[in-house]
């Protein structure tokens, strides 16, 4: 075996390659993505934690709204999809699965949102311990997930930077690296944006002027 310095030659070759490919950014891109995919694991988490919420959520508010029945099968539906859908880690290196994720998760939040909307109408069911225990646990989780979120989109975007700059955009190319998908902006601002409560009564519509009086019938008179 040939050597050189005294070491073989597949020595040296492995101590330059190790050092080439630290000087282009391949050891960052390991351990961002790395970060990416510890903080999805937490942002799942923490989803999962919402999901498990939902049966006990709609049999205690079904208790005493059981006519809501439309809003009632909304959650359920919705808590399905996300069901439905596999968040395996690959899931985060696909644009499109990602977005088809984030939307049922979304449509979750919303059909939750309006859950507890209709609950205001029913002071029973407002007043049941085990419903506000509930209700305290998911308004708890919900905060959780926008933590997870937040730093699941830190994680990304120092990845993508990483990942577009020079000349660490070559190591990525060469080890086929592509930047990964993050939650919109328009997506992050419905999921933080709290539901408007609104019970106040429309104002009553004006009463309608009288009719003016015909001329003909005042020449009539003055005739």
């Amino acid at each position: 075996m040939r050597k050189f310095f005294g070491y073989p030659m597949g020595v040296i070759v492995a101590a330059l390659a190790a050092a080439l490919l630290s000087g282009c950014g391949y050891n960052d891109l390991q351990r961002q993505d790395e970060q990416i995919k510890s903080a999805w694991s937490e942002v799942l988490n923490q989803y999962q934690r919402r999901a498990d919420l939902v049966p006990n959520l709609v049999n205690t508010v079904k208790g005493y709204a059981a006519q809501e029945e439309r809003v009632l099968t909304e959650v359920t539906n919705a808590r399905a999809s996300v069901g439905s859908i596999k968040a395996t880690p690959e899931l985060i290196n696909d644009p499109q699965a990602f977005a088809k994720f984030t939307a049922a998760q979304s449509q979750l939040q919303s059909a939750l949102s309006r859950l507890l909307l209709v609950a205001e109408n029913y002071p029973q069911l407002k007043s049941d311990q085990n419903f506000r225990d509930l209700q305290a646990q998911l308004e708890g989780t919900e905060n959780r997930i926008t933590v997870a979120r937040n730093r699941y989109i830190k994680s990304v975007q120092e990845y993508n930077v990483t990942v577009r700059s020079f000349p660490t955009n070559l190591t990525a190319m060469l080890f086929k690296m592509d930047v990964k998908p993050n939650f919109s902006v328009e997506n992050e601002k419905a999921i933080s944006a709290p539901p408007t409560v609104d019970f106040s009564k429309p104002a009553p519509a004006p009463a309608p002027a009288p009719a003016p009086s015909g001329t003909g019938d005042a020449a009539k008179k003055g005739s």
